[in-house]
């Protein structure tokens, strides 16, 4: 039997509310319902924020982009304001790259208006995603609100001026200041906390700007004999570091709730220390090294961006590291993995190459915006030069790896993976461990384990460079 108060409660609130106060209701447990809204997240990164709203229902939604001060507000249709919402406020990190508050308020009986205050002007993407189930990661509808920067800094640029010592600060594009979003000290005394941005729409409201292209390769520029070739000063090995999943995408989890994301990212970490002091001798001289980052924190990168990453930077080689989960605990050990420009090599690679190519309906792809881009990806761009290349490093990771612990396949496998088709960079995908094996999950949770794998993974790099020097090209900056 219902209780009576659940009938008269939102009859009174929505009286309230037609007499034309708002409030932001954060302390009261009001329930939506039109939609009952699950959870909330967000990813802050540098590369864009991501704000996550999940629920059980798709929800219907009308975004605003207010230019100055920036703001972007989301009106959410037919629902009313509920704790979930409430802990958006909280969620905002201090160091958010993009966001300094978050506001939420009833805007109408049937419409809730999150505010999103801005530290400077973004591109941004406002999208649903339909609920998905894979591996361990269970989601309902999602409404994604992705902030993307206006400009972006060049990735190569930005490496070379670490190799030259100078500092990042001097090579970022520069970016117009813009004055900081009101506090609420100077809202006004007005019942209306969201009185500012209401204002506005005395205004016609800014539409949302285009979604940002994907960037593209810049040109690689081979030299067409030794006498062109740059000098040792002007040339240096990248190594690009893939440390997979991240942000909505948590990979596999262990028994005891660790996640691959975490472990990969830590991996990565340690190997960029290692590169970064690395030399290697070729016959054009010692040349020094450095790590590229598909990803340096915890935040989804879609798989063809990781590669176009990779690209931009013309790396020297393309690392992928993960630490899969298979079906019984039982299966253990590191395996590696090359593109197959056909079948894969056996089942188990072609059911790897499977589960890792779902990455991006786990974290959540704006297909209306990237489906061009996306289906170029997709186009099995690889040449039998590469794919040959990535033998021999995937040959040299496991003869060291072979010395640290155990080996799942004696030899490199291969198979369809997505994030491997760069066509002209060595590409492995090296599983460091299987993380639903408990043993193998506290290995890989070990700072000396990870560090054994990270000198086991440099020692296979250095060895690969010394049989197969770079080839000697011109950095485009």
């Amino acid at each position: 039997m219902t209780h009576p108060h659940v009938h008269h409660q939102p009859m009174k609130r929505r009286t309230w509310l037609q007499t034309g106060a708002l409030s932001l209701l954060l302390g009261q447990a009001d329930i939506a319902w039109g939609a009952t809204i699950v959870a909330v997240r967000v990813w802050p990164a540098a590369d864009y924020t991501r704000v996550t709203i999940e629920s059980d229902t798709a929800l219907k939604t009308v975004p605003l982009f207010v230019a100055n001060p920036p703001r972007l507000a989301v009106d959410i249709e037919g629902i009313e304001l509920n704790p979930a919402l409430r802990e958006l406020v909280g969620k905002v990190r201090s160091d958010d790259p993009y966001i300094t508050g978050v506001r939420v308020g009833q805007y109408t009986p049937t419409t809730v208006r999150l505010v999103l205050d801005l530290r400077q002007m973004v591109q941004p993407q406002v999208f649903n995603l339909t609920p998905v189930v894979a591996g361990n990661a269970r989601y309902q509808h999602r409404l994604v609100l992705d902030l993307y920067p206006t400009q972006v800094a060049d990735p190569l640029e930005a490496l070379i001026a670490e190799r030259l010592g100078a500092s990042a600060a001097s090579t970022a594009p520069s970016m117009t200041a813009l004055p900081a979003p009101p506090s609420a000290s100077k809202l006004g005394s007005s019942a209306d906390p969201l009185g500012d941005l209401l204002a506005t729409q005395k205004r016609q409201p800014t539409a949302l700007p285009p979604a940002p292209a994907v960037v593209q390769a810049a040109p690689i520029t081979f030299a067409a004999s030794a006498a062109q070739a740059p000098s040792t000063d002007e040339r240096f090995i990248i190594v690009a570091l893939d440390p997979g999943h991240g942000g909505e995408d948590p990979g596999a989890i262990g028994p005891r709730g660790t996640k691959e994301k975490d472990v990969v990212l830590q991996i990565a970490h340690r190997m960029r220390d290692r590169i970064n002091a690395a030399q290697i001798k070729t016959r054009h001289g010692t040349l020094p090294m450095r790590a590229f980052l598909t990803r340096d924190a915890d935040f989804f990168v879609p798989l063809h961006v990781r590669v176009d990453k990779a690209r931009r930077v013309q790396a020297d080689l393309f690392v992928s590291l993960h630490a899969d989960a298979f079906f019984t605990p039982e299966a253990r050990g590191a395996s590696v993995f090359a593109l197959s420009q056909g079948a894969a090599s056996s089942a188990a690679a072609r059911w790897m190459a499977t589960q890792e190519n779902r990455a991006d309906l786990v974290g959540g792809l704006n297909l209306k915006v990237q489906d061009a881009t996306v289906q170029r990806a997709l186009l099995d761009m690889s040449t039998t030069a590469q794919i040959n290349d990535s033998l021999k490093l995937g040959g040299e990771m496991l003869g060291e790896i072979r010395r640290i612990g155990k080996l799942h396949k004696p030899k490199v496998e291969q198979a369809g993976f997505a994030v491997l088709k760069a066509p002209d960079i060595p590409s492995v995908l090296v599983e460091t461990a299987f993380i639903s094996n408990p043993d193998e999950e506290t290995r890989l949770i070990s700072d000396s384990y990870q560090n054994e794998l990270a000198d086991a993974l440099m020692r296979s790099i250095e060895r690969y460079f010394s049989r197969n020097p770079p080839l000697a090209r011109t950095r485009n900056t």
